[in-house]
């Protein structure tokens, strides 16, 4: 018997991680290719698939929008410290 899919649940996880909570989006990622790789394997109903893949796209996206602002910010911190510690 195959595993039912997590797909709407991965895409909800996705959305909230672009409009809401970033964290959603690493956690649609990461769930996202355990159940495709399951997919993959035979052990999980593929008909979710495409919800899968979505939400795997969406994770991707939130994931890069948390840690973009997260270099970002460290870059300016680290050099209003350096300028702050100059002079």
């Amino acid at each position: 018997m195959l595993k039912p899919h997590r797909g709407s649940l991965i895409l909800a996880f996705g959305i909230l991680g672009l409009v809401s909570c970033h964290l959603f989006a690493v956690a649609a990622w990461s769930m996202a290719n355990t159940d495709l790789r399951e997919m993959d394997r035979g052990e999980m109903d593929r008909s979710g698939r495409e919800l899968t893949n979505t939400g795997r796209t969406l994770g991707i996206v939130g994931t890069v929008f948390l840690i973009v602002p997260v270099v970002v910010f460290g870059v300016i911190g680290f050099v209003w410290l350096f300028f702050a510690i100059v002079h």
